[in-house]
């Protein structure tokens, strides 16, 4: 009796003074493990007289079961105090601005191409899109471009295969529209384009718009006014235009187009090479034997065409000097166009 009691009172003080689970754990093994003080008192019961075994047993399981609740006491109130101190020292400042997310947005090129169809739908045109994996005929043949043609090289042109090539311009899409239906005709085809050139002003894909008008008395005179006004209300400055002859095999008259530098208002810049003047399309009336392939009767209907690329307009409207930073996806650049 007076062993238990010792047993008990040294417990007792040493379950109070463990600080951690690590020190309460120490003085379990000391008192109830297999070599412990009161697990040690239940194997010298055999040297005790028969008679007095069964209550001397008894004593010490219940010292046994004494010193274990006050373990488990000890362990829940350490808990708790770790639990309180985590709680002190990981507290959260509800009145702390919250981590914002970087909000995205619209691809600059994407930005002037939906600013390009919003002028043109406003002006009555229709927008259309067609395959970019194109038949011979369609980006070729009926746009009376010749077999010996320079644009049919493989230098210049992406092939697929004997007949399909990567559409090196959105006209094949104006040819479609054509063959199936009548005029009047009023319509944009925006799109992707691919040509084998890339350096700072050019990419092997690209985005390219072209317009086709054809109705009855359709004039010259009606292409430089569209043109003009639209050159204005993108740029939405009272820009010179000019015309220049040219050719290409589709149209005739042909002309390009050239608008006063949007930098230095014709003083002479960079940006112009000092001439004053950015070349930014090209047109003329739809040729006779485009329309005739196409089913339209040259003699009762005319037509004018125009195009571009969306992304040398989107350098101009944006001051970007390198066209390929379009195409990198650096976040940095991308974030100034949100």
């Amino acid at each position: 009796m007076d062993s238990v009691e010792d047993i008990l009172g040294q417990a007792g003080a040493a379950i109070d003074a463990a600080a951690d689970t690590r020190a309460l754990d120490e003085a379990r093994v000391v008192f109830l493990g297999k070599k412990g003080a009161l697990t040690g008192l239940l194997r010298s019961l055999g040297d005790l007289d028969p008679a007095e075994r069964p209550q001397a047993g008894a004593l010490i399981n219940d010292a046994k079961q004494q010193v274990q609740s006050w373990i488990d006491a000890r362990a829940r109130q350490l808990s708790a105090e770790q639990l309180t101190e985590s709680l002190s020292e990981e507290t959260v400042d509800v009145t702390l601005p919250g981590r914002r997310q970087d909000q995205g947005g619209l691809h600059p090129v994407t930005q002037v191409l939906q600013r390009i169809e919003d002028i043109f739908v406003g002006a009555g045109y229709e927008v259309v899109e067609g395959p970019e994996i194109e038949d011979d005929y369609h980006n070729f043949e009926a746009l009376n471009l010749p077999p010996h043609h320079p644009a049919r090289a493989m230098h210049d042109t992406f092939y697929v295969d004997d007949g399909k090539v990567l559409r090196t311009h959105t006209s094949p899409v104006q040819v479609r529209v054509m063959e199936s239906g009548q005029p009047p005709i009023r319509v944009i085809c925006p799109g992707r384009v691919y040509r084998r050139d890339s350096d700072i002003t050019h990419t092997p894909m690209f985005h390219q718009v072209e317009g086709l008008v054809v109705d009855e008395g359709i004039s010259f005179a009606d292409l430089k006014g569209t043109v003009i006004d639209f050159v204005q209300r993108f740029f939405e400055k009272d820009l010179a235009v000019r015309f220049r002859a040219s050719y290409f095999p589709f149209t005739e008259p042909s002309a390009e187009v050239d608008v006063e530098c949007v930098q230095c208002r014709g003083e002479g810049c960079r940006t112009c090479s000092q001439t004053g003047w950015i070349e930014v399309m090209g047109c003329g009336m739809v040729h006779p034997n485009v329309l005739s392939m196409s089913g339209i009767d040259p003699e009762r209907y005319s037509g004018f065409a125009f195009g571009f690329g969306a992304d040398r307009l989107s350098m101009l409207f944006y001051r970007v000097d390198d066209l390929r930073l379009f195409f990198e996806n650096d976040v940095r650049f991308l974030a100034q166009f949100n």
